[in-house]
């Protein structure tokens, strides 16, 4: 074996030659032991005319199940497989995650990257805690990387939970405008990241906000009387994806088809069952055709 310098003649050319061949081996063989799964596309897209028509599912617990009749799913990014979500995308299925951006878990696999003085009073599920949503210094490379965590897997859209801080017990000093700028950021970021974001939650907030975001989440308006308060969203064109817990949905999704929404009933715990309000009639155009736009 020779360790001195190369012989006359031998140049860097060749052997450089040698490293890429041997390195596309290595590639190779590597991942064509993998299951291919498709690209994730461009933020998800929202066409105003079928903003009423998006039949939607909400699950964060239990097996996920792939086959419900839905467009549009809204899932955990940590709990979501990368295999499963391939297999919704191949069924043309728009893709939203749920991600924390005013509250943290201790159960998060992040959790420790935050702070112990931006951690405030327990949020409002066991075992969280809220943030303090002015230490943006602090929170955006943590927010920026749940929100690459959403993009890896294949998510085209984003819904940020416990975005209204500000209207709670936080442990910090929050006040309107502080939220507001927060949201603001993390929807920016959002779309810096190639994801379209949507606003759970923060009904009081939506006037102000539905300019900045491409769709809104809502629990309850109908129980809460609050519906109206989402109107921006849905005079906009922009998807109001709603839930009820009780109620009986031939009641409330009379409400709800009204203002727009696109509705269905669920448990509080967000497992797979779901029962879906009926489709709205799509709106007559000038000539009497539909004027609803094909996904």
């Amino acid at each position: 074996m020779r360790i001195g310098p190369p012989p006359s003649g031998v140049g860097r050319a060749p052997r450089r030659l040698l490293r890429l061949l041997l390195a596309l081996t290595l590639v190779t063989t590597t991942y064509g032991c993998r299951a291919v799964v498709t690209p994730p596309g461009a933020p998800t897209p929202w066409p105003p005319g079928q903003a009423r028509h998006w039949r939607w599912q909400w699950q964060l617990t239990g097996p996920l199940d792939t086959t419900v009749e839905a467009d549009v799913f809204l899932l955990d990014p940590v709990r979501t497989t990368s295999a499963e979500t391939a297999a919704l995308r191949g069924r043309d299925r728009r893709l939203v995650c749920q991600v924390g951006v005013g509250a943290y878990a201790r159960t998060d696999p992040d959790a420790d990257r935050y702070p112990a003085d931006v951690g405030g009073a327990a949020g409002r599920s066991p075992g969280t805690r809220w943030v303090d949503v002015r230490r943006w210094d602090v929170l955006e490379p943590i927010l920026a990387d749940r929100l690459r965590l959403c993009r890896g897997k294949g998510f085209g859209a984003v819904a940020l939970a416990d975005a209204d801080g500000y209207a709670h017990p936080t442990g910090f000093d929050l006040d309107f405008d502080d939220q507001l700028r927060f949201n603001r950021r993390v929807a920016a970021l959002a779309r810096s990241l190639e994801l379209s974001p949507g606003l759970l939650g923060d009904v009081p907030q939506v006037t102000a906000l539905a300019p900045d975001f491409d769709f809104a989440v809502n629990e309850e308006c109908v129980r809460l009387r609050q519906c109206a308060k989402l109107l921006p969203f849905a005079d906009a064109g922009k998807p109001v994806f709603h839930v009820e817990y009780a109620g009986d949905p031939d009641e409330f999704c009379v409400t709800t088809l009204g203002y727009g929404f696109a509705s269905i009933q669920k448990r509080r715990a967000l497992d797979a069952w779901r029962d879906a309000c009926p489709d709205a009639p799509p709106a007559p155009g000038r000539n009497g055709t539909s004027q609803a736009t094909a996904p």
